[in-house]
């Protein structure tokens, strides 16, 4: 996985920024630093069903019990949103994963109010989807 910034540094970052154009400015930055898929994780198994834009999810995990997430978008604001999701998620169990509720966390960037219903619908559907792997890999 790409070195993303810790969730407290995120929400540091994104409250820096002065308003909503420069908060999608920073979640496509965010998108940027995921590294491209490989020809093996850009299979039809991992294109998530309910996103608008082409959406491809990996996760592993590996000999310690750690989840690995890689991703890409057909989209730079998906892509974006995808690498916050992995925030949330890098360095957790499984059972931390399934347990963890991220929604109060999508609030206090205040998501919800500033994306599209399409791109709100693909968020949804990308935490499903990786709730689903998690769940099956344990």
């Amino acid at each position: 996985m790409a070195i993303l910034p810790s969730k407290q540094k995120l929400l540091a970052n994104f409250n820096r920024c002065l308003n909503w154009e420069e908060k999608y400015r920073y979640i496509i930055e965010l998108g940027m630093q995921l590294p491209a898929l490989t020809k093996e994780q850009r299979q039809p198994q991992n294109l998530i069903a309910g996103c608008y834009s082409q959406v491809w999810i990996s996760v592993t995990l590996t000999k310690e019990n750690q989840v690995l997430f890689a991703g890409d978008s057909d989209t730079v604001i998906v892509k974006g949103l995808m690498a916050i999701v992995f925030i949330l998620y890098q360095n957790l169990l499984p059972e931390q994963i399934i347990k963890l509720d991220i929604q109060p966390f999508f609030s206090e960037l205040a998501l919800s109010q500033h994306l599209t219903p399409h791109r709100s619908q693909g968020l949804e559907s990308m935490v499903r989807a990786i709730y689903t792997a998690v769940v099956h890999l344990t």
